[in-house]
C-alpha cells in the first residue's frame, strides 16, 4: 500500500513537538523555581530533592571497596582499589541475572527477599574470592525508588521494573544484604553506603574529571541529581537526587496526553513521558499513524527504531522501518519526511533534558558569575542516539548566550560501581 502524505497536516504535527528559544527558556526557569520550592518543602515542587548524604568526591579518595550494582536484573559486584588522583583499579568482578528462565527467578512474586539477598551474598563471596578475613566495605547503587534517611538507610518503597520478590518492600535494603553476607560466612564485609545510579554517576564522575556537579542518566528514563551549595541549613552542600522524570511544568502535546492516559500511572512522571527513551517510539508511532490515516496504531517503533533512521542521512533506513512495521510503501520525499518527524521526536526530548541543565546551573551558579562545569551523562540514549550533542549544545547556546561555553556534557559509562566505591570510602571518612 503506497500512501501519500498531506503537507500541512505533516507540518502542524513537527510543529507539535517542536520548541522555540523562548519556550525552552520558560521550561528552565520553571524547573529552577521547582528546585527552589523543592528546597523549602513545598508541596508545590514537582522535584523531590532527595538528600543523598553525599558531597563530591575529593578525588584523593584511596583504599580497596567493593561495589555492588543493583540497578535492574543484571547485579554485578566490583572490587575496586581507589588509588587517588582520580585513578583506580578493578581487582575483580562478578556478574550474573537474577532470573534465568526455566533454570532460577529471584525476582518474580514466588521469590523471597532472602533467597534474592543470598544469590547476591554469594556474587560478594565469589568477587571476593572466598576471603572471609580481611575487612571490607561495601557500597551499593540501588536504584529503585527509596526513602533514605541517612548514608546507609535505604527503604524500598516500591518494586519498579517487574520485580515482585517478597518481604522486600518497605525495608533497609543494607540490612537485608548484611543478614545474608551474615548467612554467608562474609561477616567481614559491612554495607556502609547506599545511593542511586544518578548520584552513583555523578559522584564517579567528579572523582575522575572535577569540574562536575550536575550527573544524569538519559536512557529508557531520565533523571538529574546536583550538588546544592545553598541548602539554607547549617549541612555542608550536598547531592540532592531529583527524581526529575517527575518534573510537570511543561505543556503536553496530544500525543503526549494519548501517551499519559494510557500508561500505568496518569498525570505523573510528565517530563520522562516525554523525554525518555522508552516513550520516543510510541509518540513517533503515534504521529506516523495519524499521518497514514491510521490514528490509535502503536507499530512497535522503539528509540533503536529512531537511532537507526537519524544515522540515515537519506530516508532509506526510514522507508524500510515504515514498509516493516506497517506495510506501507513511502516515496522518498515522505520517507525523508519520516526522518525529520524521527528527529522532531528527539531534539524535543534532548531540548528538554538540556532545559533542565540549564534551570539546575543558573541554581548552582545563583547570582555569581557561571563557572566551567562538566554535566556528567550515562545511558543509552545520550551514548547511541545520532545528533544527541549537537541539540544539547544548540540549546546551552539559546539559553546561555556567551555562558555556552563554560558547560558541556560527556559520556560517563560505568559510575554505578565506582561511584557506590567511592561512597564507601566517603562514608568511611565521615
Amino acid at each position: 500500500m503506497t500512501v501519500a502524505f498531506d503537507r500541512a497536516h505533516y507540518d502542524a504535527i513537527v510543529n507539535a513537538f517542536t520548541i522555540d528559544a523562548e519556550e525552552l527558556r520558560e521550561v528552565a526557569a520553571d524547573f529552577r523555581q521547582d528546585m527552589r520550592l523543592g528546597l523549602m518543602g513545598s508541596p508545590d515542587s514537582s522535584l523531590r530533592m532527595l538528600p543523598s548524604y553525599l558531597g563530591l568526591p575529593t578525588g584523593e579518595e584511596r583504599g580497596d571497596y567493593l561495589a555492588l550494582d543493583f540497578g535492574g536484573t543484571n547485579v554485578h559486584v566490583v572490587l575496586y582499589r581507589l588509588l587517588g588522583n582520580g585513578k583506580y583499579d578493578v581487582l575483580s568482578q562478578t556478574a550474573k541475572p537474577l532470573k534465568v528462565d526455566g533454570i532460577y527467578d529471584f525476582i518474580g512474586p514466588e521469590a523471597t527477599g532472602k533467597e534474592m539477598f543470598d544469590f547476591i551474598a554469594a556474587l560478594v563471596d565469589e568477587t571476593v574470592g572466598g576471603d572471609h578475613e580481611t575487612p571490607y566495605l561495601l557500597g551499593h547503587t540501588f536504584s529503585f525508588p527509596s526513602r533514605q534517611t541517612n548514608i546507609n538507610d535505604a527503604r524500598l518503597v516500591i518494586w519498579t521494573k517487574g520485580f515482585a520478590a517478597r518481604g522486600v518492600e518497605g525495608e533497609a535494603v543494607n540490612d537485608l544484604l548484611w543478614e545474608a553476607l551474615v548467612r554467608q560466612g562474609l561477616t567481614n564485609v559491612t554495607p556502609i553506603a547506599v545511593i542511586n545510579d544518578t548520584v552513583a554517576v555523578l559522584l564517579a564522575a567528579a572523582y575522575v574529571k572535577g569540574d562536575t556537579a550536575i550527573g544524569a542518566v538519559y536512557a529508557a528514563g531520565y533523571n538529574t541529581c546536583y550538588l546544592e551549595p545553598y541548602t539554607g541549613t547549617a549541612q555542608p552542600p550536598m547531592i540532592l537526587n531529583m527524581e526529575s522524570g517527575g518534573f510537570r511544568k511543561l505543556v503536553p502535546n496530544r500525543f503526549d496526553a494519548a501517551l499519559d492516559a494510557a500508561s500505568e500511572k496518569p498525570g505523573e512522571q510528565r517530563l520522562e513521558k516525554m523525554a525518555a527513551g522508552r516513550c520516543m517510539g510510541v509518540l513517533f508511532a503515534m504521529a506516523l499513524a495519524e499521518l497514514l490515516g491510521e490514528k490509535g496504531c502503536t507499530y512497535g517503533f522503539t528509540s533503536i527504531d529512531l537511532s537507526r533512521m537519524l544515522a540515515d542521512t537519506g530516508g532509506e533506513t526510514a522507508a524500510a522501518l515504515v514498509r516493516t512495521r506497517t506495510g506501507v510503501e513511502l516515496s522518498v520525499q515522505d520517507a525523508v519526511c519520516v526522518r525529520d518527524l524521527a528527529h522532531a521526536v528527539v531534539a524535543r526530548s534532548v531540548r528538554l533534558i538540556a532545559a533542565t541543565f540549564v534551570g539546575t546551573l543558573w541554581q548552582i551558579t545563583g547570582s555569581g558569575e557561571m563557572r566551567p562545569q562538566h554535566i556528567a551523562v550515562d545511558g543509552s540514549i545520550y551514548e547511541k542516539m545520532p545528533l544527541v550533542q549537537q541539540n544539547m549544545m544548540r540549546a546551552f547556546s539559546e539559553l546561555l548566550g556567551e555562558d555556552a561555553a563554560k558547560a558541556d556534557t560527556f559520556l560517563s559509562c560505568g559510575g554505578s560501581g565506582l561511584g557506590a566505591a567511592l561512597a564507601a570510602a566517603m562514608a568511611a571518612r565521615g
